[in-house]
């Protein structure tokens, strides 16, 4: 292959991140209108990051109006970040895995949870015995099965929504 010539997957990958990135300018936005309506400052911040769009809105002052769009345990932020997606999904016609972080809420979240992970893997390597988790969203529940999996065990997630929750077993 000569210098300069692409291939099909260098195409392929360079049209996955412009979509990538145009479900992030897509959500970028319709979150700006969001905050324009409710009288809120933010910047947003737009990446991608292990194949999706990740949108975050960061508090330029305090902080304290952006935890209102975190709502209890992320509830509000769940909600906004499926009505994201739909706006996504309206203006693309491409269901959108988009990650909306508010006020860094996730990225602190998802530290926790991996050092969640971690523990019970060291649990359940000292033990010899399964160890189940508390119930969680999808996006928790991933984060815990991803750290689980770097200590060198497996885990799965057992039961129904609301109430799903990560087993993580011995080797």
């Amino acid at each position: 292959m000569t210098e300069g010539t692409t291939t099909s997957a260098d195409a392929e990958a360079g049209d996955t991140l412009t979509r990538l990135e145009q479900e992030g300018e897509i959500a970028a936005d319709y979150l700006e209108g969001l905050l324009d309506i409710a009288d809120l400052d933010g910047d947003i911040d737009m990446d991608v990051e292990a194949d999706r769009a990740a949108v975050s809105i960061i508090s330029d002052s305090s902080g304290r109006d952006l935890q209102k769009l975190v709502g209890r345990d992320g509830e509000v932020l769940e909600a906004l970040q499926e009505l994201t997606r739909l706006a996504v999904h309206r203006e693309t016609g491409d269901r959108s895995r988009l990650m909306l972080d508010i006020g860094g809420f996730r990225a602190k979240k998802r530290t926790e949870l991996s050092e969640l992970g971690a523990k019970a893997a060291a649990e359940v390597k000292s033990s010899g015995e399964p160890v189940k988790l508390q119930p969680m969203t999808p996006f928790e529940r991933k984060v815990v099965h991803d750290a689980v999996k770097s200590a060198g065990l497996r885990s799965e997630s057992e039961g129904e929504e609301p109430q799903r929750f990560v087993v993580v077993l011995p080797a």
